[in-house]
């Protein structure tokens, strides 16, 4: 073998070796680049981004492209360096050519590519789309050969196709948002948010309704003064009119229908039927959830609902604002009425009434309490417990301890919540 012909041996391998890293880098790219990028890029017209989406989608053809080019060079470059160095050393050369050329491939041909393109796969996938896509056009005839006759194989191996679309798509958003971990109260609240939105469908109204006991109603039978004084003195435009006893809900009577129609009477308020104003009730079962009875409100374009169990009993009530605080948090405004539900203590421990409800608590701070089984942090205690305890008593649960502070007959009013110390401490 001549000089020039060694040089020229040498340089068409250090070539083929670089068409290998090419296409190593490529897979990586083109298969770890972020998908909602490429989606958001093609959507604002980005011409390669629409590539590397239409290359994924055909992703057995994409795969076989890449593995049959990198295998090409990979096979030839070994073969160039043997014949070389076979004609320099003899048959000895054969292994010093295995293992140069192994030692040249991993390296340099794949895992040094591979590393950078896992690093700046976004940018290397748009940047490589356009000549993988034409080397998919050129060798689809071998490809598509390949595939036809490796399909019996995979389909008795991974089943049909149709099987592997159908994934856990909420899971995927989960763990897509939970990616997104830096931190800062904006981003908590940011993926609060995200997680509350994907739950909707999940939790049900009883589990953000206002419980009936904390549910400002009148009695329909009052004098119209009476009424026209318990509305003024509410922070409530919505108001749940009964007659006979507490259950029996004949209308919801709105503040503004009310003072129109008493400043329609020149403000004279003796005679006038409340009742009569009053639009029919709306009663919704507390185990719809609150994705279907947020598409209900668009449909009625109504914001206030009875919320009733599967006795007709009423449980309590659910709004609009309801189901939008599930989503973004608390909504004051200064009509609002401050109630203390949480207090932080110094030695750490929370002080919490009994019906602020768990979701609220692992939302504001970060914590990890179930709430399948429980909506409240005192039904959670009463549930586990397995009993109505005494004030005093202190419970574990869940790395949490739970200590009763208040009671009013069975009810817990008032607990000592203290979370378990963090990792590090512990």
């Amino acid at each position: 073998m001549t000089d020039e012909s060694l040089a020229l041996t040498i340089a068409a391998i250090l070539l083929l070796v670089l068409l290998s890293a090419f296409f190593s880098s490529s897979e990586t790219a083109l298969t770890v680049a972020s998908r909602p990028l490429m989606h958001q890029l093609a959507q604002n017209g980005n011409g390669r981004a629409k590539l590397v989406n239409q290359l994924r989608d055909r992703a057995d053809e994409l795969l076989a492209t890449i593995l049959l080019g990198n295998n090409l060079v990979n096979i030839l470059a070994s073969a160039l360096a043997t014949s070389v160095l076979f004609s320099l050393f003899g048959e000895v050369g054969v292994v010093y050519a295995t293992l140069g050329m192994t030692l040249l491939v991993v390296v340099f041909g794949e895992i040094l590519p591979k590393t950078l393109a896992f690093q700046r796969a976004d940018k290397l996938a748009l940047l490589v789309a356009p000549a993988i896509n034409g080397m998919t056009v050129i060798l689809s005839p071998v490809t598509r050969t390949i595939d036809l006759l490796l399909r019996p194989v995979v389909r008795s191996v991974a089943g049909r196709r149709e099987d592997a679309l159908i994934g856990p798509s909420s899971e995927e958003l989960r763990g897509a948002i939970e990616l997104h971990a830096e931190e800062g109260a904006v981003i908590r609240d940011e993926r609060a948010m995200l997680h509350s939105v994907l739950d909707l469908g999940e939790v049900t109204v009883e589990e953000v309704m206002v419980h009936r006991r904390n549910v400002t109603m009148i009695d329909a039978d009052e004098p119209p003064a009476a009424i026209v004084t318990q509305v003024l003195a509410s922070p409530f435009t919505r108001i749940p009119l009964w007659r006979g006893e507490p259950d029996n809900i004949v209308g919801v009577i709105h503040v503004k229908e009310l003072f129109r129609a008493v400043k329609a009477r020149d403000d004279a308020i003796d005679g006038l039927d409340v009742a009569q104003l009053a639009v029919a009730p709306w009663f919704v079962p507390e185990s719809r959830t609150l994705m279907d009875q947020l598409q209900a409100f668009r449909r009625r374009r109504e914001h206030f609902a009875l919320v009733v169990d599967e006795y007709g009993s009423l449980m309590g009530i659910v709004t609009l604002e309801d189901i939008l605080e599930e989503i973004v948090g608390d909504i004051t405004d200064e009509h609002d009425v401050a109630v203390p539900g949480v207090v932080r203590q110094p030695d750490g421990s929370y002080v919490v009434q009994g019906t602020v409800t768990i979701r609220d608590l692992n939302r504001e701070l970060d914590w990890k309490l179930p709430d399948e089984d429980a909506v409240t942090i005192a039904g959670l205690v009463l549930y586990e417990a397995k009993q109505i305890p005494e004030v005093g008593q202190a419970f574990l649960f869940h790395g949490f301890r739970f200590e009763i502070l208040r009671r009013q007959h069975h009810q817990i009013t008032l607990i000592r919540v203290t979370p378990p110390p963090p990792a590090a401490d512990a």
